[in-house]
């Protein structure tokens, strides 16, 4: 196995146990018998574990190294995620769902500026890849986790197959993972905690647009199909795994395009494509017609954030691991508060006009999209491109 390989399989792990704990959130909010908010509140609380481990993180990532990183995070994360469903009530569940977070947000920035690092030794795109490889664990985990439902499966035996998964897998995939020599560009004297400049603000923006809709789409999706439509759990489970798949094999895809059209059309093009996604979900009459919106916003939201994390590693301001992580700790903020908040409007406004509330991000996403071609690492000189190997 190549070294960027094992890079991707951290993100591939991470969103096994992410996409089996969100793909069972029905399942937890009848267990916990929680309102939209509530449940919310929960998902705001992991959030937060997130914001936390995003910030503070860095010099310890920095001093662990990836594969110590990995096997921290990752297994960290996965073990707490499969001891949520254990729990006998929601307040027990509150620090568990904060701990996951941490873990998370440290997991997003060792993975990021890993992959940054072996894209400079490689010296063509793999970004989108690598988050390819988070998307299509969830879109397999998801599709396992509909049938799981449709069996009646608990969602604790659920939870505790994936974590044994994810440790016997984990361990054999990480023991091999070396790590990438820093860019030439380090800054060793950046401070410990990441906040975002001024110059980074757009590409925060542009992030988190996408993931907005994504974390809507990943968390709400089932939730959507049994209010809206009261279908099987299956067919419910359907919707986070279209998402999981459209985007997954827009990433895995789309690097070659990037190199050939640059970043900034390929971004305005795929936005635009979410854009329309999410209208025909908020407005959707029958379940194909949503499903179908799950699979535009999949395939809008696919690369643009990689692009944005891209651009923010290459700047010389400061140190990739200090803008991966500011720009990481605003756009994931979105991703993990956004569908919180998006709770509370589907609670009192319905579930539809909290898929219309991304669109208008997804807009002033566009106008800043410049940030991506004003690349400072490359300004003036085109993107090198080369096979893949």
């Amino acid at each position: 196995m190549k070294p960027h390989h094992r890079i991707f399989f951290i993100q591939f792990a991470v969103a096994l146990s992410l996409g089996a704990f969100v793909s069972r959130l029905p399942d937890l909010q009848v267990k916990f018998s929680l309102t939209e908010g509530e449940l919310g509140l929960l998902l705001a609380v992991m959030s937060s574990g997130v914001l936390c481990g995003l910030t503070f993180s860095v010099r310890l990532i920095e001093r662990l190294g990836a594969r110590t990183t990995a096997f921290v995070t990752v297994f960290g994360a996965a073990l707490f995620f499969a001891l949520i469903p254990w729990m006998p009530s929601a307040l027990l569940a509150v620090p568990l769902f904060f701990i996951a977070g941490i873990f998370t947000g440290a997991f997003e920035i060792n993975a990021n500026v890993e992959t940054d690092r072996r894209e400079a030794l490689l010296g063509y795109r793999i970004m989108s890849r690598a988050h390819g490889m988070w998307s299509l664990g969830f879109c397999i985990t998801a599709l396992v986790a509909a049938g799981m439902r449709q069996a009646a499966v608990s969602i604790e035996l659920h939870s505790l197959i994936i974590l044994v998964t994810v440790l016997i897998a984990g361990s054999i995939v990480f023991a091999g993972i070396e790590n990438a020599p820093p860019r030439q560009d380090a800054h060793p004297g950046d401070p410990p905690i990441a906040f975002p400049t001024i110059g980074l603000l757009p590409l925060c923006l542009v992030g988190a647009a996408p993931l907005l809709a994504e974390g809507a789409s990943v968390d709400w999706s089932a939730i959507y199909m049994r209010d809206v439509f009261a279908v099987e759990p299956f067919i419910g489970g359907l919707g986070v795994t279209i998402f999981s798949l459209f985007i997954a094999m827009g990433r895995l895809g789309m690097d070659p395009v990037i190199d050939r059209f640059n970043p900034r059309p390929v971004a305005v093009s795929l936005l635009g494509i979410a854009t329309i996604g999410l209208v025909m979900v908020a407005t959707a009459t029958h379940p194909v017609v949503a499903l179908a919106g799950f699979g535009l916003t999949g395939i809008g939201c696919s690369s643009v954030y990689p692009l944005a994390i891209s651009a923010a590693a290459r700047r010389t301001d400061r140190s990739a691991p200090v803008n991966v992580a500011a720009l990481a700790q605003t756009t994931f903020l979105v991703f993990f508060a956004g569908p919180p908040l998006l709770g509370f409007v589907a609670e009192h406004f319905g579930i539809r006009f909290s898929y219309g509330m991304a669109v208008p991000v997804i807009g002033a996403a566009l106008l800043v999209t410049r940030a991506l071609a004003a690349d400072p690492a490359h300004m003036g000189q085109p993107e090198p491109v080369q096979p893949p190997g």
